[in-house]
């Protein structure tokens, strides 16, 4: 492992992709709010969007929650808990597969809409193709990983990233980074990681802040409330005719003027 991948690579684009997810947040937060939206395009069209946001969503929400159990927790703890390493591997990579299917078959669904669909291709922003990108890339090589070394490696087999990859991701955030567990990591888990790395740095800046909102208030928040204009619900018939209206000022004191009534 060459010297500029073990400490670019391994120790300073962690650390920076994670400092521009976190300043950023803060940041746009107190900067832009407004501007704190997924800004949707459903009013554009919903048809495509009915089914592929959902697959989307769900997706990468299963493959996020794979992915903190896989690097957050260590393999010593899930042996302590009675759960074998084939077990384990079988746990993880058929709901991945599945959660992972979802995701690519939901983000291929919005980028077709985007291309096709000429009002929301005219809402895209450079910096929607921007994230566009940067989602797509990790997600494929995401993929390509799991197939390539988990599933054409055998239910059984395939490459134990919980003995190189996780301990270095928990290094990182022990402020004792270890590059040199990435060594012999297969190359296509590098890309993947340097991906979503990628992806991270320029998180807060695009339209996936939405991720970081939490509607805590929406439980508890006053009720919406409509009223009508005064007359607009009432059961009498209009009156028709000429209504009286008094006037004001010095020449037409004491005189009254008359105005068409709803009925007239």
């Amino acid at each position: 492992m060459s010297t500029f991948e073990q400490y670019f690579l391994w120790i300073a684009l962690p650390y920076v992709a994670f400092f521009l997810l976190g300043a950023g947040l803060i940041w746009r937060y107190r900067n832009d709010q407004f501007g704190w939206t997924s800004r949707s395009s459903q009013w554009n069209e919903s048809r495509i969007l009915r089914w592929s946001s959902p697959l989307f969503h769900f997706g990468i929400l299963f493959v996020a929650a794979g992915h903190g159990m896989g690097l957050g927790v260590p393999k010593d703890w899930t042996e302590a808990a009675g759960i074998p390493e084939h077990v384990y591997h079988l746990m993880a990579v058929i709901p991945g597969t599945l959660a992972g299917i979802m995701t690519l078959v939901g983000l291929g669904g919005l980028i077709y809409r985007r291309i096709v669909v000429k009002s929301v291709r005219l809402a895209t922003t450079t910096n929607d193709k921007i994230m566009y990108i940067l989602l797509l890339v990790p997600i494929c090589l995401g993929a390509w990983a799991t197939v390539s070394t988990q599933l054409l490696g055998g239910l059984h087999g395939g490459y134990d990233y919980r003995e190189t990859i996780s301990p270095w991701f928990r290094s990182i955030f022990l402020l004792n980074p270890q590059p040199e567990l990435m060594a012999d990591v297969p190359t296509v888990f590098k890309l993947h990681i340097v991906a979503g790395l990628l992806l991270f740095a320029i998180w807060p800046f695009t339209r996936l802040v939405h991720v970081v909102s939490v509607p805590v208030g929406y439980m508890t928040r006053p009720y919406v409330v409509y009223r009508s204009r005064e007359g607009a619900t009432s059961a009498a018939a209009p009156r028709r005719g000429w209504t009286p209206v008094r006037t004001q000022g010095t020449g037409n004191q004491g005189l009254d003027d008359v105005t068409p009534s709803q009925g007239a």
